[in-house]
């Protein structure tokens, strides 16, 4: 039998949507594709959990393979007030919020992030839009602030919720938990050494590498730790999922 990677796949489908596509919106109006991904979801993510290890790492690459530019994805600048004013004094201000069912919730500043003990990864970014980039990420492991925070019993997904909103809606995200403590998922705030531009998700973002770019959301302001994702959104565990009925696990 022979398998065929979600990345292939995805590209594929991508490219037969129209071929160089100019956004994820061409791909929501595209039919075949959610369909595609819809029936992909439930074998996908039966693979990825079955294969044992459930870190497995995702390939990474090495400086002389950085993208020449490293192209933003969703949202370019939230644009809002408070963002703004956030922006304009450097994120000093800014606090990543941990709440829901933590048995000790935390509020951390960027400078608390940037203190703690650091990961760097050059690693390859799939869009469903059909184009990658490999970029170096800073940022801290989750798993730090989880270990920090001590989930309940009851935890079950993380859900992380962003500054920007598309079409009035907020942006959100989720994982489950072996993401959430998977060595390479981080909340990054360095892009290519340098402080992460607003256009890729100042002043952090999630970088979830064994998933698509749809998943590793931007701007993040807090992560709500809960049993379920049915009262969050439309319950599906994303903010494309529910729009645009994108698969849930988007692992690659």
């Amino acid at each position: 039998m022979t398998i065929i990677s979600r990345r292939t796949l995805i590209t594929s489908a991508a490219l037969g949507a129209g071929g160089l596509l100019t956004g994820c919106d061409a791909l929501n109006r595209n039919p075949d594709f959610q369909r595609m991904l819809a029936s992909a979801e439930t074998a996908n993510f039966t693979v990825q959990r079955a294969l044992g290890d459930r870190f497995q790492m995702a390939s990474e690459y090495s400086v002389a393979d950085l993208s020449p530019t490293f192209r933003a994805n969703g949202t370019r600048d939230p644009a809002t007030p408070a963002y703004a004013a956030s922006e304009a004094q450097g994120f000093a201000n800014w606090s990543l919020r941990l709440f829901g069912l933590f048995q000790k919730p935390q509020q951390f500043s960027i400078a608390a992030l940037q203190a703690m003990p650091q990961r760097t990864q050059i690693t390859r970014h799939d869009c469903v839009e059909g184009w990658s980039a490999i970029g170096q990420w800073t940022g801290v492991p989750l798993k730090i602030l989880l270990d920090i925070a001590r989930l309940q019993d009851r935890a079950r997904f993380l859900v992380f919720h962003c500054a920007d909103k598309l079409g009035g809606r907020p942006y959100y995200e989720s994982i489950d938990l072996v993401d959430g403590f998977h060595p390479q998922t981080i909340l990054a705030h360095r892009l290519n050494g340098q402080a992460l531009p607003v256009a890729n998700g100042a002043p952090l973002r999630l970088r979830v590498e064994r998933q698509l770019g749809y998943k590793h959301a931007k701007y993040i302001t807090g992560i709500e730790a809960v049993a379920s994702l049915a009262g969050i959104g439309e319950g599906k565990g994303g903010y494309w999922q529910d729009v645009a009925n994108y698969a849930w696990y988007a692992g690659i």
